[in-house]
Parts: structure tokens; sequence; C-alpha cells
């Protein structure tokens, strides 16, 4: 049986529209409205990074202490939108992925770019379902870079031929093919189709292709 390796947003949890609300009025403290499609290619990538994209879009430039500032207040507003989550907020289907791995012996680790990947599985009581955990606290490099999930294959001891990634963005699709790892694209999206399989909903995944895989 393979391993699973896991992204958080958009994947376990549905937090993308936190972080585009606090990206939003971020945007706004320079002069700069984030759309949606702007918003879509941040998926997968690290806070500063984020930061440094929606800066080059509006054509600002900022000091390293006044970028820091604005890091802090986007966590912040973030950490205090999250605060009343709860299970029900996990996606369909999620649970069921995640007790099949358990009843199975299936090493399971969280592959996320976001720093409060441990809080919000803490938040949604699942915490207790995974081997390992890999996110932004623990690498360099953000997707498309492969490190976090290379880094989640090494924490549960596996090669990564061996593990599955589940994903919804395309960083992290590209990052799961540079580590050399099956990939499974998660939703409806154009930059998921290059994935090695993808379904528009967790609760389409069967047990049957889980185990044939």
């Amino acid at each position: 049986m393979k391993a699973f390796i896991f992204d958080l947003d958009g994947v376990i949890v549905d937090t993308a529209k936190y972080h585009f609300l606090a990206w939003k009025r971020i945007g706004e403290k320079v002069g700069f409205s984030l759309s949606n499609a702007q918003n879509e290619s941040l998926k997968g990538v690290s806070r500063k990074e984020s930061l440094d994209r929606i800066l080059a879009w509006a054509d600002v430039a900022l000091s390293k202490e006044k970028k820091e500032q604005l890091l802090l207040e986007k966590n912040d507003d973030y950490l205090h939108q999250i605060q009343g989550m709860g299970q029900e907020e996990i996606l369909p289907g999620v649970l069921d992925l995640l007790t099949f791995a358990q009843q199975n012996n299936v090493p399971v680790s969280l592959g996320s770019a976001s720093k409060n990947a441990t809080a919000i599985l803490k938040k949604l009581q699942i915490d207790h379902l995974f081997d390992a955990i890999v996110d932004g606290n623990n690498v360099t490099k953000s997707k498309p870079n492969p490190e976090v999930f290379l880094k989640g294959a090494e924490l549960l001891q596996q090669e990564p031929n061996n593990c599955i990634v589940f994903e919804d963005a395309a960083a992290g699709i590209q990052a799961a093919k540079a580590a050399g790892m099956i990939s499974i694209g998660m939703g409806v999206a154009e930059e998921v189709k290059s994935a090695d399989y993808c379904f528009a909903s967790m609760t389409e995944i069967t047990k049957e292709f889980i185990t044939t895989l």
C-alpha cells in the first residue's frame, strides 16, 4: 500500500476564502484590488512569495520592515477569521479517505505551505490521523519546488514514487511531479488537469480506485 500526502487548503478544508479576504485587504492597503484569478495563482504559494506577487502586480516597492508588518497583519487577519472553524468545515470525502488510510495502515502526511497547518488540523480534530506534518515552518522553498512533499516522504520513510499526493493547485501538482510522486488533482479548475488523475470532489474517489492504485 502506498503513502498519502495531502495539501491542506482546498483539499482538506476550504480556507481559500479566508486567505482571499485577508490578501484582498492587504492589497487595498497598497492601493491594489486583488482579483479572483490572481488569488487562484497564490494557492500553494508561501505567504512571503504571495505578498511579493501582490506588490509586483500593484507595482509597489516596500521596505523589508513594511513587508514584515503586512505579513503579520495578513496572518493575524486570517487567524481571526478561522477561530470558529470546526469539523463541519472538512470537505466532503476527506474523513472517509483518512479513515480508510488508518484502517489499512496507509501512512499519511500533510504537505502544506501554510504555517498555521497544525493549528487548523487541531481545530478540525483530525491531527491524530496524520503520521507526519510538513508545513511552512519546516521548509525553505515554496511549491512548485518539491521540498515539502519530499520531506513528507522522508518522515513517512517512503520512497517518493510510492507516494500519492492530493492537490488543488497548479504549483502543488508541479511539485508532486517534480518529486516523482503520483498526483491527484482535486477540483474542476483547468490548472489541475495536468495531474495523473483528477476528481471534482473527494467523494468521487472510491475505495476500489485507491486500492487498485
